[in-house]
């Protein structure tokens, strides 16, 4: 398993609005949660205190 480095909050990145050749209908943005989760929508919940209350 490789193993990450260096760790990025929000201050530390900047998306630039640009126009884009991609066609919204052929993006697949679901993930893999486990082996038999999968996940439809690009939304998950931080496993951070200030973003997820418990």
């Amino acid at each position: 398993m490789k193993q990450i480095r260096e760790g990025l909050t929000f201050d530390d990145v900047l998306l630039v609005p640009q126009k884009s050749r991609v066609v919204p209908s052929e993006i697949d943005v679901s993930t893999s949660i486990t082996k038999k989760l999968k996940l439809h929508m690009p939304i998950m919940s931080a496993a951070m205190d200030t973003v997820t209350e418990s």
